[in-house]
């Protein structure tokens, strides 16, 4: 008897879950693997997390042909993962005390944020000037696919996933077959890709020409006490554990996206409402968590000064392992939710908006950090380009080869950026979720991208400009 077959495997939902978390546990474990022993895959840089989900895919594809066991790794449950996943992640980002030192001006801040929204823009533009001339012409491709790029590479596998999800169904709609789902995850798995490896080529060209000395690894990983707690702490282990507050701050904040969507969903909001707000709600799950996260932590900032609550219950370290256990599960679970047998026909798009937007980002990334950043141009470099085409530990996992003390403001540009950035990228992400409602709202969305862009590029060359002016 297949084992697949037995009553408490096909029967029961808890079950199937577990499977599923077992089979992402799997990949992840033997990705790190991979990863630690055989020497290509460490010098790659790329994630244990996206070799493991690869590794799935491939298990996925020998099984299925030759075992019949179709059914193991369920593609809904890892997309589900996928999107839980990201919003938890960036609740737990959110809670943490943001104890930086001043080394960013205010003004770089803004400036980095801006050049992280611009490069949005121009992922999103690059990809656009794909798709719409291939559906124009043979109607090969969704005209608006081109704007997952900007959230495979930009945002990750979670919000690839989620607007996927919106651009397919938005497709059906129109009466067009369109995998948007596996289109935008795989743009995401290709932005790990890119991000790693093109890094790492980049990086010993670099060395080879003496403009940058990669350091000693063991030096990086390295943490002083100071990482793991700070004044005023809980104790580890009270009545609860110091873990599970952290958990328990998480999950609940997470509930609260989930409360503030249903209540909203409870208005008649009419159709506008119903076919685009309460989608794109649901798929900002992470900037709710976000928002949530940040009043969270001011609640209980005002409680320590009123003296009402007497220690400090928020721990960085542990909320950090969080999120990052959490971006792996993401990785993981979105590479394995891919489904080649849906995406032949796209083929053609799909290579030319990788190839594309990674030529894209590249270039102006490291034209606006020679601009920016004079005395830190790569360290700056490397961490924009690994944050957007894979995510901010990517970014610090480049940056962490040539700077691993984080010497440079590099690293506090890329954490206090995030700020700035939302506040520029969000009406970009209403322009998203707007464009696949028809073929002229798409060029009107890629009209106001190019404007948008030039914009935002006049204030991050302002002074070149306004010089050359003079």
């Amino acid at each position: 008897m297949n084992i697949l077959t037995m009553p408490f495997f096909a029967t029961d939902a808890v079950w199937n879950a577990m499977i599923q978390f077992g089979i992402i546990a799997v990949g992840l474990l033997t990705g790190n693997i991979v990863r630690t022993k055989v020497p290509f895959m460490q010098r790659s840089l790329i994630p244990s997390a996206l070799i493991g989900g690869a590794l799935i895919l491939v298990f996925k594809a020998i099984y299925s042909d030759l075992l019949g066991w179709e059914d193991l790794i369920d593609k809904s449950s890892m997309e589900i993962i996928t999107y839980h996943a990201l919003g938890l992640g960036f609740v737990a980002l959110a809670l943490k005390n943001n104890k930086v030192e001043s080394k960013s001006s205010t003004m770089k801040v803004i400036e980095t944020g801006t050049l992280t929204a611009s490069t949005y823009i121009i992922q999103g533009i690059v990809g656009l000037l794909v798709t719409i001339p291939m559906f124009y012409f043979g109607k090969q491709i969704f005209y608006a696919a081109g704007l997952l790029l900007p959230m495979g590479y930009g945002q990750g596998p979670g919000q690839a996933l989620n607007f996927g999800t919106i651009y397919m169904d938005r497709a059906a709609e129109q009466g067009m077959d369109f995998p948007g789902k596996d289109f935008g995850l795989s743009i995401a798995a290709m932005g790990f890709i890119i991000g790693c490896v093109v890094g790492v080529i980049y990086l010993n060209i670099l060395k080879k020409k003496g403009k940058i000395k990669i350091s000693d690894i063991q030096e990086k990983q390295r943490n002083k006490l100071s990482d793991y707690e700070s004044e005023n702490e809980i104790p580890d282990t009270e009545s609860v554990d110091k873990l599970s507050i952290q958990f328990g701050l998480v999950l609940f904040t997470y509930l609260l996206v989930y409360l503030f969507n249903h209540a909203l969903q409870s208005f008649d909001l009419g159709e506008f409402g119903e076919k685009t707000l309460m989608p794109l709600m649901w798929g900002f799950n992470f900037l709710l968590g976000t928002l949530f996260g940040i009043m969270i932590k001011g609640i209980m900032k005002s409680l320590q000064r009123a003296k009402i609550m007497k220690r400090e219950y928020i721990n960085n370290y542990l909320l950090n392992r969080i999120s990052g256990f959490f971006f792996d599960i993401m990785i993981v679970a979105g590479t394995a939710a891919i489904n080649f047998s849906e995406f032949k026909g796209f083929a053609l798009p799909y290579i030319l908006v990788c190839t594309l937007g990674a030529i894209a980002t590249f270039w102006f990334i490291l034209k606006v950090c020679k601009h920016l950043y004079p005395n830190y141009v790569y360290e700056s470099f490397f961490s924009m380009f690994g944050m957007l085409t894979g995510t901010a530990s990517n970014g610090m996992i480049l940056l962490r080869e040539i700077d691993p003390k984080f010497e440079t403001p590099a690293a506090n540009n890329l954490v206090l950026q995030s700020l700035p950035a939302v506040a520029l990228g969000f009406p970009v992400l209403l322009l998203v979720s707007y464009a696949p409602q028809g073929f002229k709202a798409t060029m009107i969305t890629l009209g106001i991208l190019i404007a948008v862009f030039v914009i935002f590029n006049i204030f991050l060359f302002r002074k070149k400009l306004f010089k050359k002016h003079k």
